[in-house]
């Protein structure tokens, strides 16, 4: 037995020696409070929790790599030379029925590129993903603008024995290519050739996460104990009316399937399983519940404690509550986030008013109103699309689209041949969205945009906006040989400018060129952000002694952050910034490096088969 714990149990057999008299017996004695936490605290230490008998598993990012041909370029593409890349291209293009695939690669309007994609853990097969596109070293291709990157199969691929060793097929790719330099307005030439696809790739598998047990623990008992723990907890049944959240399947291996209210939060997920307990009574868990709401009121605290207050499940919806109350935003933050996926309405308002104010608890508050099925979470995100953080704004369209793809607020238009597009009535200053991630697509906050006149801007190269003296814009698609050109005279208005432009031919790349040129200039007044996006990297920092001097004046500490730490780093390129971020994205804020060599198998083959 601890020494402590000898300590406080000879301290409350004094107490019950001494008679109500003593001080110690006191409701209002400060050594009865403290003496009363240390017992709680030694209680809730001595419980066994999952987490401590198991290791999370098959939480990494899983690369998927493979070769593909982009086709309907104008003249910028090339015959690749002779390399292990071509080959397997060549054998792709075979296993499709391409005919003269050596002809068809020789066109300057195909390039070949290598893919790549990421499986995110729990991914579910169907899930769409973005894809990668870039040149291999040594290809004379200048740009994949305007392309379409024909169906390609992604695999996973490793080096074993010096050789190279490729798996069964996890992935498809396919869709029109985004340059980089669409999004970046520079004149790199880099950015012509490295693009994406979003949402272009599809996953062929279904990702089970995980559970190890420790192997002083592992056993087939142990291991049953836990997957009946576990479904006891997250009750989710299949049309058989079986439980399917927790498998064990060895004697130091349980597997999971993701319960639909954390898949949007894979980390949590895990993190709220691996803090139920193991062999607690009901007599015990009433006492463990005290000591967690006490807890949970202390900010450095309240991180750990509102997720085992959220594996307990309804019983700790009271103590939940309690911290909503709190003066500090921190208990409050945790203990709605807790209580939003127990499905508690009363969490969605604090959960909207931290999205609004605070960027490190932004993207936890946003995912988890997406989570929840009540009306006030939906009238939550509603209110956050007049904020004045562009962040916020897109972040809650965004989850509204989750949460309904088909409601009406969000479910917007196809414009064009390739992009979505949606004008959204807002209380917040104009603001135009661009996407970079997920679809292409473009949102407007503010139905009317107005625009000058602009001496002339380009959406491509034959599209043209020229401003009248009247105030209006004329635009232009010149013809081509023997076609006359197609002119029509528009109000100086973005929502209008940009439906014209798609009417005329225009794509995404267009309508993106034309916007950019528009802004920078100064012809619209409009924010204009590319994937403003919240992230969860974020940390959360306080000043020392809880004043409201700024951050800048005094050094702050860092305290307990709700960041998922179980994941290996994915292919989020911005993850990499951190702390750093800025509550708002600028246009042009990607972090990518250039110059950097390609260390994929893919980009590595060129080298390695070609000598």
């Amino acid at each position: 037995m601890k020494p402590r714990r000898l300590i406080v149990i000879w301290m409350l057999g004094l107490q019950a020696c001494v008679g109500c008299n003593s001080t110690l017996m006191r409701s209002q004695s400060p050594e009865s409070d403290q003496l009363q936490e240390m017992a709680l605290q030694e209680q809730d230490d001595s419980v066994q929790l999952i987490g401590d008998i198991t290791l999370p598993a098959q939480t990494g990012y899983l690369k998927l790599e493979g070769v593909g041909l982009v086709t309907g370029l104008d003249g910028t593409g090339s015959d690749p030379p002779a390399s292990g890349l071509r080959a397997s291209l060549v054998g792709e293009m075979q296993s499709h029925e391409v005919r003269g695939p050596d002809k068809v690669l020789a066109s300057k309007n195909n390039a070949l590129v290598v893919v790549n994609a990421y499986l995110p853990p729990g991914v579910q097969k169907g899930d769409r993903m973005d894809v990668k596109t870039v040149i291999p070293a040594g290809s004379k291709t200048t740009s994949l603008r305007g392309g379409y990157l024909m169906r390609c199969r992604l695999r996973e691929m490793r080096v074993m024995d010096h050789r190279i060793r490729t798996g069964h097929v996890t992935g498809l790719a396919e869709g029109p290519v985004l340059v980089d330099a669409i999004y970046k307005g520079s004149d790199d030439e880099s950015a012509e050739t490295e693009g994406r696809v979003l949402g272009g790739g599809t996953a062929r598998v279904t990702r089970s996460l995980g559970l190890v047990l420790r192997a002083e623990e592992a056993s087939p008992r142990e291991s049953a104990r836990i997957g009946m723990t576990i479904n006891r907890r997250f009750r989710q049944v299949d049309r058989d009316g079986k439980l399917t959240v927790a498998k064990p399947v060895r004697d130091n291996y349980v597997e999971l399937t993701v319960h639909s209210r954390y898949k949007h939060n894979i980390a949590r997920y895990l993190r709220v399983i691996r803090s139920v307990a193991l062999r607690e009574s009901a007599s015990d868990r009433m006492t463990r519940l005290q000591s967690l709401g006490h807890r949970l009121l202390e900010p450095t605290s309240a991180a750990r404690t509102a997720l085992q207050l959220e594996a307990i499940g309804d019983e700790a919806i009271p103590a939940l509550t309690k911290g909503l109350a709190s003066n500090d935003i921190e208990v409050r933050f945790y203990a709605a986030e807790a209580l939003a996926y127990l499905d508690q309405e009363k969490a969605a308002p604090i959960l909207g008013e931290i999205a609004a104010d605070e960027p490190a608890f932004r993207w936890h508050a946003l995912t988890a109103l997406t989570a929840m099925d009540h009306v006030v979470a939906y009238e939550a995100l509603t209110d956050l699309l007049h904020s004045q953080s562009a962040e916020t704004r897109y972040g809650a369209f965004r989850a509204l689209r989750t949460r309904n793809p088909a409601d009406p607020l969000v479910k917007g238009e196809s414009l064009g041949r390739d992009f979505s597009y949606n004008v959204v009535c807002s209380d917040g200053p104009p603001l135009v969205h661009i996407s970079k991630s997920k679809r292409p697509e473009i949102v407007l906050f503010g139905q009317h945009q107005p625009m000058l006149p602009p001496a002339f801007l380009f959406a491509g190269k034959q599209i043209m906006v020229k401003g009248l003296r009247d105030g209006r814009l004329r635009i232009t698609r010149f013809g081509i040989g023997k076609n006359e050109d197609h002119v029509e005279v528009i109000p100086a208005d973005l929502d209008q400018m940009i439906r014209t432009v798609a009417r005329m031919g225009g794509g995404y790349a267009e309508v993106i060129q034309v916007i950019r040129e528009a802004q920078k200039g100064g012809y619209l007044d409009s924010k204009v952000v590319i994937n403003a996006l919240a992230r969860p990297s974020r940390r959360y920092h306080r000043s020392e002694d809880n004043d409201q001097d700024s951050l800048d004046d005094r050094p702050p500490i860092r305290v307990a952050s709700p960041i998922p730490d179980l994941f290996s780093a994915g292919p989020d390129e911005d993850r990499k910034r951190g702390s750093r971020l800025p509550a708002e994205i600028a246009p042009d804020s990607d972090s990518e490096k250039k110059d950097e060599p390609d260390d994929s198998i893919m980009g590595r083959m060129t080298g390695w088969l070609s000598r």
